[in-house]
């Protein structure tokens, strides 16, 4: 099985970093690359924040810049909580804005969420049976 690897581009690295402490309780791991990369974590994957000015390319051959205000991309993460109160909480105090009402359904609980770069995420907490709940 490969590992994955969850790699997040951002504009300020000492604030996303301070950020995904605080918001998932992620924790650095190492600096690479001068600092312009931080290693966390915590999580299920290593995640690492990636240094990119806002308007650089996206890559050497894509005429797609980086944009850090509110976006939408089809890939995004979710995070599995055990108490999704607490998480939310502790996610707006750190700074991510909470788009909508938490929803709730047989299978669990999400909220879905901004960061300060403009990534999206969710909180997620199952219930007993997770996603076999589902219709």
């Amino acid at each position: 099985m490969p590992d994955l690897l969850v790699n997040i581009d951002v504009e300020d690295i000492a604030r996303a970093t301070a950020f995904y402490e605080a918001a998932l309780g992620l924790a650095v791991r190492r600096r690479l690359f001068g600092g312009s990369v931080v290693e966390l974590e915590g999580a299920s994957s290593l995640v690492y924040l990636l240094e990119k000015p806002a308007s650089s390319p996206a890559s050497a051959t894509s005429t797609t810049r980086r944009d850090y205000r509110r976006h939408w991309t089809p890939v995004h993460l979710d995070i599995v909580v055990d108490d999704l109160e607490a998480a939310i909480a502790r996610a707006v105090a750190a700074g991510a804005t909470q788009e909508g009402e938490t929803g709730h359904a047989a299978w669990g609980s999400i909220a879905h969420f901004t960061d300060p770069f403009g990534h999206g995420f969710c909180l997620v907490r199952f219930s007993e049976q997770g996603y076999g709940a589902a219709p």
